[in-house]
């Protein structure tokens, strides 16, 4: 099944080592995306980029990893946003975001006709992170084409991903989040986002939530503690199956959710699709920035673990 992932990508600085920073891309949608095209599925990603060298070699990167682009618009004298990761002793990371001047903010506005291209894909994929993105006259342009493309059958994939920073206030975080719940069929959150946004003291009272806004399908994703997984009206709590050192865990959750939905998209069971989504997020996470090298991600050895 194809798959439409909408976001932003950025430059990325991670760190190379206690002094120096190496520059990549990355962005929470984009991760998800290659992460699913590396493991066998059909993805476009939908954003817009600068006509600078940097945003042609990103793009050139992408179509190296099987992620479509012809639905990445490009802004003339635009640059893309940059993102600097910080880790701690533990491998928790920490953000410093520039990207006030980013063209993705303004897709909706400036290619309005980017929403109706999404009709040819079976499946849409978003995030907090993408809503934080765009104004308020964009949010009720998206929810409205949403709510068009459910009616036609569409499937609506929503991770919150909260970043507080990325927010003018939780107020509107909230009030935004409730809207996109409202047109929500899988719901993938990260526990961690939900205490800090709702200040929940359980995954059920979580899971409660999002069923009670309409998610049929529900993935809550909380770590070394496993995933509380609801599908055709049934909860089960899925633990992982092995634990890991992390080394930088940035890209953990996106990764895990380009895992699952690259199995589930494509037919494989709830439970199969959480399993396959762990063990690439313990890959991911044994290494430094968002996206794993190459020579080092064998789709084979996560799709048979």
């Amino acid at each position: 099944m194809r798959l439409a992932a909408i976001g932003e990508c950025m430059l990325e600085l991670s760190p190379a080592n206690q002094t120096d920073y190496s520059l990549g891309f990355g962005g929470d949608t984009l991760n998800t995306a290659i992460y699913f095209a590396r493991l066998g599925g059909e993805v476009d990603f939908v954003t817009a980029l600068g006509d600078d060298h940097l945003s042609e070699n990103m793009i050139r990167a992408w179509e190296k990893e099987n992620v479509g682009t012809n639905l990445v618009k490009r802004t003339p004298g635009a640059l893309p946003g940059l993102y600097l990761i910080q880790t701690d002793d533990e491998g928790e990371r920490s953000f410093h975001y520039w990207r006030k001047n980013a063209p993705a903010r303004t897709l909706i506005e400036d290619w309005p006709e980017v929403l109706t291209s999404l009709n040819a894909f079976p499946a849409i994929y978003l995030s907090g992170i993408t809503l934080s993105l765009y104004s308020p006259q964009s949010r009720i342009a998206l929810f409205n084409f949403l709510d068009k493309y459910r009616a036609q059958n569409g499937q609506v994939i929503f991770d919150i991903n909260y970043r507080p920073a990325s927010w003018p206030d939780k107020t509107e975080a909230l009030a935004t989040f409730d809207e996109m719940l409202k047109r929500t069929d899988t719901a993938l959150p990260s526990f961690d986002d939900e205490k800090l946004l709702h200040g929940e003291h359980s995954k059920t009272e979580c899971l409660e939530r999002y069923l009670t806004a309409g998610a049929k399908e529900v993935v809550i994703k909380d770590g070394v503690n496993g995933c509380l997984l609801h599908t055709n009206n049934q909860s089960v709590l899925l633990p992982v199956p092995a634990k890991v050192t992390p080394v930088d865990t940035t890209a953990a959750g996106d990764s895990f959710n380009g895992a699952y939905l690259a199995a589930r998209l494509n037919g494989a069971s709830a439970e199969r699709a959480v399993t396959q989504g762990q063990a690439c997020a313990a890959l991911v996470i044994q290494h430094r920035g968002a996206i794993v090298p190459i020579n080092a991600f064998r789709a084979s050895d996560i799709k048979n673990n």
